[in-house]
Parts: C-alpha cells; sequence; structure tokens
C-alpha cells in the first residue's frame, strides 16, 4: 500500500551487491546501442569529444562498476543516484527539481538525471564533469526504465522477494534486470536491431514524455508485478513479461537518443524530430 509521498532507497550492502544493478551489462548496453544509433552527426561529434573511442553502450555500465572504487563518493553517495521509491504517484513531480547544480544535492534518480543534464548544457563545467555527467546520465536513462528502480522501500526494489527462475533460486529484482533479457540469448547488438522500430508515432509518444514520467512507468509497472505475487518463474511468465522487458529497453534507448540530441544539437526539435533523420530505420 502506498504510505507517504517519496522515499529514496536506504543504502545498504544488499543494494551495493550486482542483484541491485538493472538490466545487467546487456540491457544497459541494447539502451546505449540504441540511442547512438539516433543521434544527430552534431550530436555524435560532441558524444565523441568527450567519450573518445567509446561508444554509449561501452559506457553504460560505468556507474555499476565504479561501484568499487574506494573513494567516499562510489562508497557512500553514488547508490541513492540509482533509485527512487514512489509512494504516491500524484505527489512525483514536486520532487522533478530541474535546478540541481551539484553532487551533494543529488537525493535520488531524478535529482540524478536533472543533475547530469544540467553539467552537460553548462558553458562552465570542466571536461572531466562532462564525461562524469554523459556516463552517468547513459546510466540512469536506463536504470529508470527498469521497473524496479521505482519499487517499494521494504523489500529493496525487488531484492528481498525470493523467487524461483526455471528451479533457480534469484529474486524478483535480477529477474527483471538480467534473467528475462538474459534468457533471449541475443547479443545486445542482436537485441538492439529486435528493438528498432520504423513506427515514427510510437516514438514521438516515446518522446513526448519526462524523466519524471519514465519513472512513473516503472513504478506503475513494478506495481502490477507485485500484485501478480508470481515466485515460480518458467515458460508462462516469460511469455507474459518479455514484451514488458523489450518496450522498456526500446524505449530507454530512443529516449536516451532524443535528451542527448536535445542537449547537444541545437537544431534538435521535441518528438520524432529530435532523432536523426538522417538514420535508416531497420524494422
Amino acid at each position: 500500500m502506498f504510505r507517504s509521498s517519496i522515499t529514496v532507497l536506504a543504502l545498504s550492502t544488499c543494494l551495493m551487491s550486482s542483484s541491485a544493478f538493472a538490466w545487467g551489462q546487456n540491457g544497459h548496453r541494447v539502451i546505449g546501442e540504441l540511442a547512438q544509433n539516433n543521434l544527430s552527426h552534431t550530436a555524435m561529434s560532441q558524444v565523441q569529444l568527450l567519450l573518445g573511442d567509446d561508444s554509449l553502450a561501452e559506457v553504460s555500465t560505468w556507474p555499476d562498476e565504479m561501484r568499487s572504487s574506494p573513494s567516499p563518493f562510489w562508497k557512500k553517495q553514488s547508490g541513492k543516484w540509482h533509485y527512487i521509491n514512489i509512494d504516491d504517484p500524484s505527489q512525483m513531480h514536486r520532487y522533478d527539481n530541474g535546478s540541481i547544480e551539484h553532487k551533494h544535492e543529488v537525493k535520488h534518480i531524478l535529482d540524478g538525471i536533472n543533475y547530469a543534464v544540467n553539467v552537460l548544457k553548462s558553458t562552465s563545467s570542466t571536461h572531466e564533469d562532462k564525461q562524469f555527467a554523459l556516463k552517468f546520465l547513459v546510466h540512469l536513462v536506463g536504470d529508470a526504465h527498469q521497473p524496479f528502480h521505482a519499487g517499494r522501500a521494504e523489500d529493496l526494489g525487488g531484492n528481498k522477494i525470493e523467487v524461483e527462475f526455471f528451479g533457480k533460486s534469484t529474486n524478483l529484482h535480477k529477474v527483471f534486470d538480467t534473467e528475462l533479457v538474459e534468457h533471449q540469448k541475443l547479443s545486445y547488438t542482436e537485441f538492439t536491431r529486435s528493438v528498432t522500430t520504423s513506427n515514427k508515432q510510437l516514438i514521438a509518444n516515446y518522446l513526448n514524455s519526462s524523466p519524471a514520467d519514465w519513472l512513473l512507468e516503472s513504478n506503475k509497472i513494478a506495481e502490477e508485478i507485485y500484485k501478480s505475487n508470481e515466485t515460480e518463474i518458467s515458460w508462462s511468465y516469460i511469455y507474459k513479461y518479455t514484451p514488458t522487458i523489450k518496450q522498456r529497453l526500446q524505449q530507454g534507448g530512443y529516449r536516451l537518443a532524443g535528451l542527448l540530441n536535445q542537449i547537444f544539437d541545437t537544431q534538435s526539435k521535441p518528438l520524432i524530430n529530435a532523432l536523426a533523420t538522417n538514420k535508416s530505420f531497420e524494422k
């Protein structure tokens, strides 16, 4: 049941474990690859200035990998950037603070996204700060589309809900960030091709949204999954939820592209025109 407005997942050893990561490597890379395929030439050049030879897919897992760093930021502060618990969806937009300019102000994933966008838009940000912001933004847009990164605090976003995946013990969070993606047995480039679409109206609908909307979508999906209360996961569950996984990865990729194009390309316009117009759709 909903109890208050919005709370942030408490940092704990459990949350810092690999089971808390969103999408696993492949899911994040699908979103990064799909986004890069839809960057304008101008946006692509700016991204390359910051990332060098690395692609969006390659840097998409960087914030998870950096959790092993001994620095205070990565050990004590970065965890809260990845999550938000929405106890009352009607209050969500009150927490959409677009003026965040400093790392210490970030309290949850929506703050993290706003911070990264502001740094990338700022003419006074250093090259190093922009690199950090871009790598984190790619990851956080992915996190925002994983349902249980907007789940419930009491079960740590599904991490404390034990389930069996084809007889193997795991937890609900991991089922949605890794198991359902890996069960497709596709590389991230193959998976990206499978969710690429030529439906311009669908893409326009995806882009007609904000990061707060993305998190509300995730929360709604998470609540529906909670209510189903299924703990023995096999083929029927795969059939039921694989379309959801594919849609969230698709949405994340196109939305990330639209966001980066609007940040880096002054000629970019909202909705479908925020994507590269010279890219040929594959499906």
